[in-house]
């Protein structure tokens, strides 16, 4: 099912690195490419949901996060 997704990330230092709404693929599933080495908040909302989680893209972490749903 496709949505709209409001997402906010903020890196490590409070940088707003991402502001924007977001649709989802036929799967659920966004694309959010950022930069290496960092820790980021990011939080997704939609319709009064919302969801935060601390991403991190060093060297050894995960690629592709599932555990963010909304539902």
């Amino acid at each position: 099912m496709i949505a709209i997704l409001e997402v906010h990330v903020e890196d490590s230092s409070g940088n707003v690195i991402l502001d924007e709404m977001k649709q989802t693929e036929a799967n659920g599933f966004i694309d959010l490419w950022l930069p290496r080495d960092d820790i980021f908040n990011v939080t997704i909302t939609q319709d009064g949901k919302e969801k935060s989680s601390e991403i991190s893209t060093f060297e050894e972490d995960k690629t592709c996060i599932t555990i963010m749903q909304l539902g």
